[in-house]
């Protein structure tokens, strides 16, 4: 089933604005961009074995991004937690929460460790308060709004977020992934959707995003992110006996959600998954980026490449949905870094040779007119995939954020008509 686009409006195409793993990548590993890390890597060994070695190595140990010591996070969740939950899927004390006005941080890749970890402390707290103040202002007469956080393996704290239905025997589960830069709550409206269809949905936002820990928009490894995901879905199961748990990614989210199933123990309690513009189709420019990615992202992980944020595709045909994603403190604007890059080609490089694997029931939709990911790629896992249960729609001329396109409202409609016919199916 295809989806008819119309023309891109002159308004939109006049917001050249970029999202997810977006058009960003190929900027980043543009032939002049590379050459100039070359450069810089080039200089850096060449340091490395002169004289001065003792002050090279305080200056590596200084990019380095050192976790917060734990009574700090435990004072600064107290802090924020202050009218916190009441435990009964919806928040209490609502207006406790203090309003808070962000300051982007924009913290130098090469910044001293006491540097790097205040700056990331202060924005970390600020985008948590933010986060929460959403969550106790999205209620409303249809759906409770609940928030907590979730501690990773390594000891990291995660913000997760519920929206469940209020008159509504629940019947369903659905745990949604949100794209590169952005964050859980920019799925609130389709959440309500699913709300009144009968699904509790659960948010989380990975590291670096919204308001869990971490320097905004980096990513050291999405290993660990589906890692996070495997315990968060775990958890969601364990909570709730007896119902099928869905899963829903957007682009990276997707690409995350997509590894994640592949693990056999979280693939059999998964009754199907949704991906919009999977992260699924990125090939580096050039076939020796491959060789210089995985050194430049170990030796400046967290250096940004300003290039790479001035030029790329727009991820809606609609200006307002536009206008407020990038209006959003939440949603990371900055340049993207090394590492982050990185990481997202080797998610979808691991992925593209595991297609195979997916056995889960899945509905893949993507535009045609995607700049950001591959379609071609979403068709590839829809041809591959081991799955008995699977489909695919390919929209016509929509772009990358499917979701906020001026279908999007008849999208995610036919999502939830997706979801339903696998519950009634379940339930003869």
């Amino acid at each position: 089933m295809a989806v008819a686009g119309d023309a891109q409006s002159s308004a939109a195409a006049a917001i050249m604005l970029t999202s997810g793993a977006s058009g960003r990548l190929n900027a980043l590993f543009s032939p002049r961009i590379m050459k100039s890390l070359l450069m810089l890597m080039t200089a850096f060994l060449m340091l490395l074995v002169a004289p001065f070695r003792g002050r090279i190595s305080r200056v590596a140990s200084s990019s380095s991004s050192p976790s917060l010591p734990a009574e700090e996070k435990c004072r600064d969740e107290k802090k924020i937690e202050k009218g916190g939950t009441s435990g009964s899927g919806h928040v209490s004390q609502r207006k406790k929460v203090p309003v808070v006005v962000r300051v982007p941080a924009n913290v130098p890749w090469k910044s001293s460790s006491t540097v790097l970890a205040a700056a990331v402390d202060q924005d970390v707290a600020t985008r948590r308060a933010i986060a929460i103040q959403r969550v106790v202002r999205d209620g409303d007469e249809k759906t409770f709004t609940d928030f907590s956080f979730h501690v990773t393996v390594k000891g990291e704290t995660l913000f997760t977020q519920s929206w469940s239905p209020v008159s509504m025997e629940i019947r369903g589960l659905v745990v949604i992934m949100h794209g590169l830069n952005e964050h859980s709550g920019r799925y609130s409206k389709f959440a309500k959707l699913l709300n009144v269809n009968g699904y509790k949905v659960y948010g989380i936002d990975w590291i670096g995003h919204g308001g869990s820990d971490g320097l905004h928009a980096y990513i050291h490894s999405l290993d660990d992110v589906v890692t996070d995901t495997k315990s968060l879905i775990n958890k969601v199961v364990a909570d709730n006996p007896g119902l099928p748990c869905f899963c829903f990614g957007h682009s990276t989210g997707g690409a995350i959600i997509l590894k994640t199933v592949l693990d056999p123990k979280i693939e059999a309690c998964i009754s199907g998954i949704v991906l919009t513009s999977p992260a699924i189709g990125f090939q580096p420019i050039h076939p020796i980026l491959t060789m210089v990615a995985p050194v430049l992202s170990m030796l400046f992980p967290r250096y940004q490449v300003s290039a790479a944020n001035k030029e790329g595709e727009v991820v809606s045909r609609d200006p307002k949905a536009l206008a407020d994603k990038y209006s959003d403190p939440l949603v990371y604007t900055g340049s993207i870094r090394v590492r982050t890059a990185f990481e997202v080609l080797r998610i979808s490089a691991s992925l593209q040779q595991n297609l195979r694997r997916v056995t889960v029931p899945f509905l893949v939709l993507h535009g045609t007119a995607d700049g950001i990911t591959d379609p071609l790629a979403s068709q590839k896992l829809f041809d591959e995939a081991s799955a008995t249960d699977k489909s695919i729609q390919l929209l016509d001329g929509l772009l990358h954020d499917l979701l906020f396109e001026p279908e999007g409202e008849m999208i995610a409609n036919g999502i939830v008509d997706w979801l339903n016919e696998r519950v009634e199916k379940r339930m003869r």
